[in-house]
């Protein structure tokens, strides 16, 4: 196994690393959670309003995927270099920074005037999230003492993972009782409270990190990806030529990537990493499993509201999967540390797959009786394996890329949510206003739960060969 002890500049005592029991090492956990959950948060709690953004701003379907992919296109091509400034800068320190951006720029968002600005402001939150995401997990594994570090992080996936399910419910609620400006202003006194106690978290960063910053890196990550997300959103509505010449930017980009990252002496993402068949074969299938999950969330809600419920009851939709993280995700971790990854990152999304199969019944009419089956079961196969899952990413690294394991996971998991919220409406269908109309959302829909019950069992069978050679730990 790895070695996962912190390598900072300026190491804490061992009398200064917070033990999770203890008042602060509670007390920073839990602002590291609460700053993740905004972030987290975020990125669900706009799918229960999109209906009344596109109402409200006069956006198409095209325009409404921008607002949920322009977030997420910033997080997913930023969470890396996010997590290499805390490395060099200090992780508590470019935590916080990032928490306050993400804080300001959630307020210019409530007060938004047009797609267009709506857009664009979102990608300004995504960049505060890339900074602060990584940030949490790093500083769980190199302020927390080794034997508490396997709790803390399942602690904070489990409740970290809840603000994903919470997100809809209380985007429901503030929907249906204030506007949806409301899902972007309620993030300033969360934000000031995970401020007011991260500072309490000692400081750490990576003593080996010299040399230029990797800009190159850092920019052609952008272009890959910003390439592939409007070649995939502008499928149904650009032209054929505008279509290739996105494709080419992007795959150009890529081997540019990879040929930049081999040989900068400081690169963004180390290709040591990569050498731990666990480390690949984890990202592999978070790619898989969390492009699935963001096309459930998002299709699924969209199905309701085009089926008459209202933003409260979609959101309710997502109860089951905050009640099986609070329940199941702790345990999960314990069950991980005992056995070995492999198994329950094979089962659980596995368990997914057969739970977006049973939401196929919500196209045949959205009922209760119809949607918790498949919500169940998705949820215990989500709470099976999120623990898992960063607990293996985090130990397959050596301690001094912390950051960077991080911000790679977290980039591959939003980019997977990423390229599935862009791929899918042009895969099953939908454009323009489809998503007003039921019949044709129904349709979409059956398509969508088809294509990420594929993913996910894609994932299953990626984690059960890739971790074949993984021993208990």
């Amino acid at each position: 196994m790895p070695d996962t002890s912190p390598i900072s500049t300026t190491p804490p005592a061992d009398g200064d690393l917070l033990a999770r029991d203890s008042r602060r090492g509670q007390l920073v956990l839990s602002g590291l959670i609460l700053g993740s959950a905004v972030a987290i948060l975020d990125g669900s709690v706009v799918n229960v309003a999109l209906r009344s953004i596109g109402s409200d701003l006069g956006a198409s379907l095209a325009q409404l995927q921008w607002v949920v992919n322009g977030y997420l296109l910033a997080l997913a091509s930023l969470v890396l270099v996010g997590g290499a400034l805390g490395d060099r800068l200090g992780r508590r320190r470019v935590y916080l920074v990032g928490v306050w951006w993400f804080m300001l720029a959630s307020v210019a968002c409530a007060v938004a005037q047009s797609p267009g600005q709506l857009i664009g402001l979102r990608m300004l939150q995504g960049v505060g999230a890339a900074l602060l995401t990584p940030g949490a997990l790093a500083l769980i594994q190199s302020a927390f003492r080794a034997q508490d570090r396997a709790a803390a992080i399942g602690t904070w996936a489990g409740v970290s993972g809840v603000a994903a399910a919470v997100g809809p419910l209380l985007g429901g609620w503030l929907v249906d009782h204030a506007s949806w400006r409301w899902i972007f202003a309620i993030n300033v006194p969360l934000c000031l409270a995970a401020i007011a106690l991260v500072r309490r978290a000692p400081e750490s960063r990576d003593a080996a990190a010299t040399g230029c910053f990797d800009v190159p890196g850092a920019v052609l990550t952008v272009v890959a990806l910003g390439a592939a997300t409007f070649a995939l959103t502008a499928t149904t509505e650009a032209s054929s030529t505008v279509l290739v010449v996105a494709w080419a930017v992007a795959a150009l980009a890529v081997v540019a990537w990879i040929a930049v990252e081999r040989r900068t002496a400081s690169p963004l993402v180390p290709p040591s990493l990569f050498s731990s068949r666990v480390f690949s074969a984890a990202n592999a299938m978070t790619v898989l499993v969390y492009g699935a999950l963001g096309g459930v969330s998002l299709f699924t809600v969209l199905q309701l509201r085009a089926a008459g419920w209202g933003a409260l009851e979609a959101g309710l939709s997502g109860l089951p999967i905050t009640i099986a993280l609070l329940l199941f995700s702790s345990r999960a971790a314990a069950l991980s540390a005992r056995i070995g990854p492999r198994i329950p990152m094979t089962i659980g999304p596995l368990l997914c797959a057969v739970g977006a199969l049973l939401l196929l019944l919500v196209a045949g009419g959205a009922t209760w009786l119809r949607v918790l089956p498949g919500m169940v079961v998705f949820s215990l196969g989500l709470a099976l394996l999120v623990s898992p899952l960063t607990a293996a990413v985090l130990a397959a690294a050596p301690g001094r890329y912390a950051g960077a394991a991080s911000g790679v996971n977290n980039a591959v998991a939003r980019a997977g949510s990423l390229l599935a919220v862009a791929a899918l409406p042009a895969l099953v269908g939908l454009s323009g206003d489809d998503y007003l109309d039921l019949d044709a959302m129904t349709s979409g829909f059956r398509g969508a739960m088809l294509w990420c019950a594929g993913l996910l069992a894609l994932g299953g069978v990626v984690s059960w060969f890739g971790l074949a050679r993984q021993e208990p730990r």
